[in-house]
């Protein structure tokens, strides 16, 4: 079957937290036989800050940051068996949504994918007259990389026909233990874009830590976070390209990840951070939200904080021994059960159901 698929970016990192997500799960669909094509817009200076060519698993279409062009492009989805709109573009989203669903061919399967499902469904309960609700009982399938029960339940009761999420996981080929490089030596490293929902959360848990044990060495990687004040034992990376994440959770002693707000308050949502940090066989302290332990085993697989105190005290009694345990646990578990070729696995069943469904209905 042949895959049209309109996202943000599938070349590109910068500013664009999806990408891990997209190409994961769409090379593993294609070992599965799928024909996928990738329409990303040239927006935010992602095409000038790509950081893998075009795969050869996957044709990629680019095209210029203008509705003339979101309209050519959006008319192509007519040749394909199934038509998925992302969330979070970044160009013309509601647009977008709007004529890609219009040309895909009668028959074809129609799909919402949820990047940031919590953050969606706040600005639909927001706008009744939101297009993506107004649209919701007319797709066939809405999919999320997270939120478990209470984003099904919320989708179902604002009119999707079926939600499904379809979490991150790891690409054992692209994430996995390297060796220690210096430049990333710390006792404790976080990566991720500054974005408003994460600031707060980011300054309890990985600020506040700092502050408080002057004597261990901090890294933070990611976009946005220059004119941040920090604690003097804290060192700024900037944006680190995506040839750099293994090594970059591989070195510090323990890694950090920190949830953004509606991802935290709905729970099951599991970055994308938490498992390339297992994949490299990182000792993980995550913040704590519900449904980690469906997962990582807390304590055993992963260290859970509850707020800033709790990450500092983690990194006094975590000896290195200790960590690389963790760590070499974690990795265990998300080759066993978290890989995308378990998540393409679960996404070709669904669309070989409806492809049936279609079939009987003939």
């Amino acid at each position: 079957m042949k895959i049209a698929f309109y996202g943000s970016s599938l070349l590109s990192a910068y500013w664009n937290g999806a990408a891990t997500y997209y190409r994961g799960m769409l090379k593993a669909l294609a070992a599965r036989g799928y024909d996928i094509t990738f329409f990303e817009p040239d927006v935010y200076d992602r095409q000038a800050n790509r950081d893998i060519d075009p795969p050869e698993w996957c044709q990629v279409v680019v095209y210029d940051g203008t509705v003339e062009a979101l309209e050519q492009v959006a008319t192509q989805a007519a040749d394909f068996d199934i038509v998925v709109k992302a969330s979070g573009v970044g160009f013309q989203d509601d647009l977008l949504l709007t004529r890609v669903m219009a040309a895909a061919r009668p028959g074809a399967l129609r799909v919402f994918w949820d990047v940031d499902a919590p953050a969606t469904l706040a600005e639909m309960r927001a706008a009744p007259d939101h297009p993506l609700r107004r649209m919701l009982p007319d797709l066939d399938l809405v999919l999320t990389y997270g939120g478990g029960d209470p984003v099904v339940a919320a989708y179902r009761g604002l009119g999707a026909r079926e939600c499904v999420p379809v979490y991150n996981a790891l690409d054992p080929e692209t994430h996995f233990p390297v060796d220690p490089d210096p430049r990333f030596a710390c006792d404790l490293a976080f990566l991720g874009n500054r974005l408003p929902d994460r600031d707060s959360r980011v300054a309890e848990f990985f600020l506040k830590p700092a502050g408080l044990a002057p004597d261990q060495s901090f890294l933070i990687g990611g976009s946005g976070w220059g004119d941040v004040p920090m604690p003097g034992n804290i060192r700024k990376l900037g944006h680190v390209g995506t040839g750099d994440h293994n090594a970059l959770n591989c070195t510090p002693r323990m890694v950090l990840n920190v949830a953004r707000d509606s991802m935290a308050a709905n729970g099951f949502s599991p970055a994308t951070r938490v498992f390339e940090a297992a994949g490299a066989g990182a000792c993980l302290i995550t913040d704590q939200w519900e449904g980690i332990e469906l997962f990582l085993k807390p304590g055993e697989e992963v260290l859970v904080a509850r707020d800033g105190q709790d990450v500092a005290d983690l990194l006094a009694g975590t000896s290195p021994d200790r960590a690389a345990r963790i760590g070499r646990a974690a990795l265990a578990r998300v080759l066993a059960d978290h890989t995308y070729a378990n998540r393409a696995e679960q996404a070709d069943a669904l669309f070989r159901a409806h492809a049936g469904r279609m079939e009987a209905a003939e």
